[in-house]
């Protein structure tokens, strides 16, 4: 089965590769190249993989011989056979389905949670956590509304991220974040433990999500900024609210044009996670609460700063790199490991 499979890969690719160089116009030519792109890396790895299945039946051959042959023939064999099962792991997670949407740039949400005036301030933290791993990633990082809290941080800050393969990186930040620390705010020198939530929502483009004129209410409103600075004079902050879902979208930047195309992007997006999130639990209930389930409710990592540590519970990960993570510079530890923890996950599901 797997064989045929790969016959079929292969197949497509030349077909790709043909339909391409018969020059077929512009629109045509870029969903090829973008099909042949994906594929191409999966059908190196097949002709490594019959390059050294080949090589191997021949050491196989040479073993019979009982001369000087076979003798370097045994010592190369299990390098070879190294190569092979190196190669078909490559190709079966290479097959493992698609999330479609992992190409996609994402809506980023921190909002704090228990705590106080402690909880905006880790959201804060957060926040400028996931700028500076943009940074690294060359991502770009849009802040589309924010509310602020009374001693710094946020209450709610929600920025669009934009990149190639953004949400596959950041999909596995949704969930509560729990921070244990001395706060600024405490003058006894005691730990509290506060929180904030993280939800990561993939861009939804209007091919993805239609949403029709009749289904949204548009309310113009006077923005508010933190302890009454920067107020607009003029009714320029924008809710909108999807009245089948009742969900609420708010933006108050200056520009009502600006925040209303930032509200229906931020609603777009929402109403795809709920899509998604719908079409994965009809398919499977048992993955609730699995790495990368998206569960907002689900406390999923701790920051201990006295013991300089940060723990993702969902894979029992512990890294003594409290700094370097929060720098941004060491989250790609944490996300690799969770996205290998999906893939097992995923290929265990496909062997069973």
């Amino acid at each position: 089965m797997l064989r045929q499979r790969l016959d079929e890969v292969v197949d497509r690719f030349n077909i790709l590769e043909q339909r391409m160089a018969a020059g077929p116009q512009a629109d045509e030519y870029v969903e090829l190249s973008r099909e042949y792109a994906e594929l191409e890396p999966l059908v190196r790895s097949v002709s490594a993989l019959r390059q050294a299945e080949k090589e191997l039946a021949d050491i196989d051959e040479l073993l019979k011989a009982d001369d000087e042959l076979a003798e370097i023939a045994e010592a190369e064999r299990p390098e070879v056979v190294k190569t092979i099962d190196r190669l078909a792991d490559e190709i079966r997670v290479a097959l493992l389905p698609k999330d479609e949407a992992d190409a996609k740039s994402a809506i980023l949400e921190v909002r704090a949670g228990t705590g106080g005036q402690e909880a905006a301030l880790f959201a804060g933290d957060l926040f400028r956590m996931y700028e500076r791993y943009a940074a690294e990633q060359g991502w770009k990082v849009e802040v589309m509304s924010m509310s602020e809290g009374e001693a710094g941080g946020y209450k709610e800050i929600i920025a669009a991220v934009r990149g190639t393969n953004v949400f596959a990186r950041m999909k596995f930040e949704s969930g509560v974040h729990r921070v244990q620390r001395v706060p600024v705010t405490e003058s006894g020198g005691r730990i509290h433990t506060s929180a904030a939530t993280v939800a990561v929502l993939p861009e939804a483009e209007d091919v993805d999500i239609d949403i029709p004129a009749a289904d949204i209410r548009i309310d113009t409103m006077r923005a508010s900024g933190a302890g009454g600075q920067h107020v607009n004079t003029t009714d320029s902050a924008v809710r909108i609210t999807h009245l089948p879902t009742g969900i609420v979208v708010t933006s108050s930047e200056k520009s009502q044009h600006q925040n209303r195309a930032r509200a229906m992007e931020v609603l777009r997006a929402r109403l795809y996670d709920m899509m998604r999130q719908e079409a994965d639990d009809a398919r499977a209930a048992e993955r609730k609460g699995q790495v990368g389930s998206g569960d907002r409710s689900e406390r999923i990592r701790t920051y201990n700063f006295p013991q300089g540590r940060v723990t993702d519970h969902r894979i029992n990960l512990t890294l003594y790199k409290l700094n370097e993570v929060l720098a941004g510079t060491a989250l790609d530890e944490v996300v690799d490991a969770l996205a290998t923890e999906h893939q097992s996950r995923l290929l265990a599901e496909t062997d069973g």
